[in-house]
């Protein structure tokens, strides 16, 4: 037996909504978001957009930040086409990943972060969990820093750094300082002024470093100044935190690029890392990464770890899966390991390749400023030492689309159109 219940609306109600309801949309609308106002496009994507709708034939795009072949093209590495095949093959499910992500990627992490074997790990003083590539790694440490650190809630930041850093503290509850870095007279380190500003920083704040292949300059210190920069930070009580975005991208070494790392470690200081796998993987779109608090013991570390997760929860409950899964399947079998090591010395020659060409055509070009800076920074960036009018007489005459800091991405200088980039920036700067 079946029951139908009907509904009816009576004239007099349906003639309420109609006459009403332009008047209710147009107030909800006005009343709730009248107020929010146009943000700023963001500087990177607005140089793509550009970019694409340029019908110049020899266009060339300097300012993202991703990785491209020779060619000019995107690049899945071999050592992830064959992990993906393995991993198709295992025929896996899909199931939520734990709140701190594959027990087995954020293991290889830190190992790979300061190299097998190391104590810390060994005993058990690392809480380490899977983060949304570097971004969201830093951004669950910077929350668990906001939360806990027991001294100053500011944090100190080269200048220039990173243009997500600022937001991402900010939006944390952190307090942005900075500290000087770059000197833009010898495109280089301004390393007297970086530790005047460091010997300011009041006791027990938080300092960010840039763990190799600084972003945006590609300028690092060396190993003496590194050592002692460590010194310095110890002395001043300061707290360091890591992010390295870049290892084995920036020289094809990965003992070399996690040099800071270590030193800090072994000369005593307790750090938090976040590392990023987009460049040195190329997994820009699987978001993988990692963060690490080093604390000073197996017990604290269990704590931390505790609190970091309470802290992930509502942020987004728990990584993706996919991505972990291929930097898993590789670091843990020898031979994809063998590949990707591989691979990633591959991406870090044809960046140092490119530096040499770009340098070598500047000055056939008949240049007589001094490009050394260009070779002597490192990994996908460069600070060019271009003016803003440069910049812009730059993309007006040539289109050649860059940051108006004068910052390229390496990664867009190829055989092809290295001459003609070369020619363009003489052009200019002639």
């Amino acid at each position: 037996m079946s029951h139908h219940i009907r509904f009816v609306v009576s004239s007099a109600s349906n003639n309420f909504l109609k006459n009403n309801y332009n008047a209710i949309t147009t107030r909800s609308v006005s009343s709730w978001w009248s107020k929010v106002e146009m943000g700023p496009p963001d500087a990177i994507l607005g140089i793509t957009e550009a970019f694409k709708k340029d019908q110049h034939p020899k266009k060339v795009n300097l300012g993202a930040g991703a990785y491209r072949d020779d060619n000019g093209k995107p690049y899945v590495l071999p050592c992830v086409k064959k992990a993906e095949e393995r991993l198709a093959a295992k025929n896996l499910d899909k199931e939520y990943s734990p709140i701190s992500g594959n027990g087995d990627f954020c293991t290889y992490s830190i190992n790979l972060a300061l190299g097998e074997g190391h104590d810390v790990v060994k005993n058990g003083l690392n809480a380490t969990v899977q983060g949304i590539s570097g971004t969201g790694s830093l951004f669950v440490g910077a929350n668990f820093l906001s939360h806990f650190f027991p001294g100053n809630k500011d944090i100190y930041l080269p200048t220039p750094s990173w243009g997500n850093h600022k937001p991402l503290f900010t939006l944390a509850g952190l307090s942005i300082k900075s500290y000087r870095y770059y000197d833009p007279h010898t495109c280089g380190l301004n390393f007297q002024g970086l530790l005047e500003d460091i010997s300011k920083v009041p006791k027990r704040s938080i300092i960010l470093l840039h763990a190799c292949a600084h972003n945006p300059t590609g300028v690092d210190p060396s190993p003496e100044q590194w050592a002692e920069l460590s010194a310095l930070i110890k002395q001043q009580e300061l707290f360091p935190y890591f992010d390295m975005a870049y290892q084995g991208f920036a020289s094809g070494d990965i003992m070399k690029d996690n040099f800071a790392v270590r030193l800090f470690l072994q000369e005593g200081h307790q750090i938090a890392l976040a590392q990023s796998f987009a460049k040195n993987f190329g997994l820009y779109g699987e978001r993988v990464g990692a963060f690490s608090l080093i604390t000073g013991s197996k017990e604290e570390a269990q704590r931390a770890l505790s609190q970091i997760k309470i802290l992930i929860r509502p942020m987004y409950s728990n990584p993706p899966i996919h991505g972990a899964r291929i930097v898993s399947e590789i670091l843990g079998d020898n031979e994809l390991k063998a590949q990707w090591l591989k691979d990633v010395k591959g991406m870090a020659d044809r960046m140092i390749t490119a530096r040499t060409k770009l340098k070598e055509n500047l000055v056939k070009n008949g240049s007589t400023r001094n490009w050394s800076h260009i070779t002597d920074q490192i990994g996908m960036f460069c600070y060019t030492g271009l003016t803003e009018p440069e910049v812009t007489k730059l993309t007006k005459d040539f289109s050649i689309y860059l940051t108006k800091d004068g910052r390229i991405s390496i990664a867009g200088v190829c055989s092809n159109n290295v001459e003609y980039i070369a020619h363009a920036i003489h052009q200019v700067t002639k």
